[in-house]
């Protein structure tokens, strides 16, 4: 019997909330003093309204070790946790420290933590492929070496509408950003190796965007057909769809989805960016 912990950062699609071996964990946003848990509850209509109201930043705080533990303590021999990219949060710090404090009082259980070096639908893919090994009949080493080989392959891309909530972090000069707003920039990001995000291109207006960050997905995919893409958005399904797609009609993939932004992902994504992952 296996479960599969993933913090809120990581989307979890509707088959998987129906599967009964996945769940979240939520982290806490805060906005204007308001704390706003990151669960079913989350609103983000109202949380998007919230942030554009806003004089400053959005920020995050996430789950507390205490939260990790209530879902340790559980019936399964094996047990996964995903966590947003260590060098982004202190989620998977604290997911280590809970492992640490529960395997103290029992240590019967497997326990393993991946620092998904990802975000949003990167946890996602990393829950299904943990998923795919265990129902494989994989042992609970066979596992975490088939995830970690998963993880290091894994690439995130994405491409915002706004840079405002970058600049109201101070990530970004008022300079920059009014540069970026008045010639329309869109900046293409991704994910390091280690779990940063690096800048990969740049376009004049979102479908230009859009379009070199489909070729900066397939510049780095082989064999689409084993591999499922996945695609979030927050507050644009149409676009995520015209980029589905597009996709399709680049290559043949095993499979690909979209879901919308949660709570953290839509507080880094802002209203109109589009997340990849493959």
């Amino acid at each position: 019997m296996y479960k599969i912990i993933v913090d809120s950062c990581g989307e979890l699609t509707e088959d998987m909330k129906n599967d009964g071996h996945f769940v979240n964990v939520p982290l806490t946003l805060e906005v204007e003093g308001e704390m706003i848990i990151d669960d079913e509850t989350f609103d983000q209509a109202s949380f998007l309204k919230k942030v554009e109201e806003s004089k400053t930043a959005p920020k995050s705080a996430c789950p507390s070790p205490n939260a990790y533990m209530l879902e340790l303590d559980c019936a399964a021999d094996n047990i996964y946790v995903v966590t947003l990219s260590a060098q982004l949060s202190g989620s998977y710090n604290s997911a280590c420290l809970a492992k640490d404090l529960y395997e103290e009082e029992d240590s019967s259980k497997n326990i393993h933590i991946f620092d998904s070096k990802s975000a949003s639908i990167g946890e996602t893919l990393i829950a299904i492929k943990i998923a795919e090994c265990e129902n494989a009949g994989m042992s609970f080493e066979e596992v975490v070496a088939a995830v970690d080989s998963y993880i290091a392959e894994q690439h995130t891309f994405f491409v915002l509408e706004t840079l405002e909530t970058f600049r109201k972090s101070g990530r970004l000069s008022n300079i920059k950003a009014a540069i970026a707003g008045t010639l329309n920039i869109k900046p293409v990001m991704g994910s390091t190796d280690e779990g940063n995000v690096q800048q990969l291109a740049k376009g004049r207006g979102m479908a230009q965007a859009l379009d070199k960050m489909t070729k900066c997905v397939m510049e780095v995919t082989s064999n689409c057909e084993e591999k499922i893409l996945a695609i979030s958005h927050c507050n644009c399904p149409e676009r995520a769809l015209s980029l589905k797609k597009k996709m399709e009609s680049m290559a043949k993939f095993k499979d690909i989805f979209i879901v919308d932004t949660r709570g953290v992902s839509t507080m880094y994504a802002s209203d109109g960016g589009v997340i990849m992952v493959v």
